[in-house]
């Protein structure tokens, strides 16, 4: 352990881990509790094109990916609202045209990139003192976000009609949930990589899920198996010499399942069962 925090680039990929694993697992309750979780898959995919519109652009591909994410995420907002389909379809018909346009980008590129391939699959190894600088003030602009809006955004997640009759702008916090959704998206890209941020956002809040039904706890669990996914996972790569994106969240899987077999509703399920045939 004493090694690993000799280095100073595991200390910046601790330090980003850890608060990557936050921000995911407290945006990640919200996604699971609202039934978003391929409206994050489909966020995930589109930072590919932002990221590839960056390089193209010579500009900072992080920054790029914000903007290319925010504009996809309230994308599929618009479309679901105004175009009378259905979210999963919104998501379906710019997930494809962004992971076009995309490969469109890598194909105008002059020679190899090597750099795109590292947002694909993660490099937290790689990661750069100005990155966990941006990705530190991006997770501290989402979480304060969360907690000035927690109330209104824990009404749309569990009654959003009744948020809307009570008179809470539910369009609005809405659109800031499909932000918070994009920001934390590309945050997470350097950690974890395109193809497997949507895991680290849905896996440690659904195994919260099956612990408690207390929204505060289940927040507060959520933390704990994405920040644990992350710090643990990324010393287990090292060790290893192991894939670390695929392995962190290869470990929030894990505790998925082992949470699934604790969980007091399978319990509660299996003695209703029980019970029901006995009767």
């Amino acid at each position: 352990m004493a090694e690993i925090l000799g280095y100073a680039f595991m200390q910046r990929a601790l330090v980003a881990g850890a608060v990557i694993g936050a921000i995911c697992a407290v945006v990640g309750v919200y996604v699971v509790l609202r039934g978003m979780s391929f409206v994050g898959a489909g966020i995930s995919h589109a930072a590919f094109g932002g990221v590839a519109l960056g390089f193209i652009l010579g500009l900072n591909p992080v920054l790029a990916a914000v903007l290319f994410c925010l504009l996809t995420a309230w994308g599929i907002g618009l479309i679901a609202r105004k175009g009378q389909v259905k979210e999963d379809t919104a998501v379906g018909v710019l997930f494809a045209a962004t992971m076009a346009l995309g490969i469109l980008l890598i194909g105008l590129m002059h020679g190899y990139r090597v750099d795109l391939f590292g947002y694909l699959f993660g490099s937290i190894l790689a990661v750069t003192p100005q990155d966990v600088w941006i990705t530190s003030a991006l997770g501290v602009l989402v979480l304060a976000t969360v907690g000035l809006l927690f109330k209104e955004l824990l009404f749309i997640t569990f009654d959003p009609e009744m948020a809307q009759v009570s008179g809470l702008s539910a369009g609005r916090i809405y659109f800031v949930l499909l932000g918070l959704i994009a920001l934390t998206v590309v945050v997470s890209i350097k950690v974890v990589g395109i193809v497997l941020v949507s895991a680290l956002i849905v896996t440690p809040a659904a195994a919260a899920y099956q612990l408690t039904e207390d929204f505060r706890k289940m927040i507060a669990l959520a933390v704990l198996f994405g920040v644990g996914a992350a710090v643990v996972g990324l010393m287990i790569s090292y060790w290893l010499n192991t894939a670390s994106g695929a392995t962190i969240v290869l470990l929030a899987t894990v505790s998925f399942f082992l949470a699934a077999a604790l969980s007091p509703r399978r319990s509660r399920r299996h003695l209703a069962k029980h019970t029901g045939r006995l009767s």
